[in-house]
């Protein structure tokens, strides 16, 4: 059921993973899985520890930086950058739908240097609108 969407070449965002979703992700040559849902949003769902033994199991590495309601924070922001530095591949990042993943990499991107209007474009073309964080997004790229 994976629905991965391709922001850069190297990042891919996408809904809730199934465990299946993680043997497709590691054929496709995904190297970390990066979690941004936060356990028990949806007991249903695999959880973070589902998930993460499924990644091992497949030889991917996994990170948890979970966003939940209250929204981003400058910690989370800087665990994105740092899960972005280290994978040594591309990465797949997923919450409920793939926004919350998308607006944090987006956030990450700022933080870094890139161009709001760039990183507003590229969420767009994988069906992602920045809007409610672009304020964010133009401070950290000011800074």
């Amino acid at each position: 059921m994976n629905n991965f969407r391709k922001l850069t070449e190297n990042i891919m965002v996408s809904q809730q993973l199934a465990l299946a979703d993680v043997v497709v992700a590691a054929r496709l040559g995904v190297a970390l899985i990066v979690n941004n849902r936060p356990d028990g949003e949806d007991p249903d769902a695999p959880q973070g520890h589902d998930i993460a033994a499924a990644a091992a199991a497949a030889g991917l590495n996994y990170v948890a930086i979970p966003i939940g309601h209250s929204g981003f924070s400058e910690p989370q922001v800087d665990a994105m950058i740092a899960a972005l530095e280290q994978a040594e591949g591309p990465i797949l990042a997923y919450c409920r739908s793939g926004t919350r993943s998308t607006l944090l990499w987006a956030l990450a991107e700022a933080k870094q240097g890139g161009d709001p209007a760039t990183i507003a474009r590229t969420a767009a073309q994988a069906g992602y609108d920045v809007s409610p964080i672009r304020a964010m997004i133009d401070m950290l790229a000011a800074r």
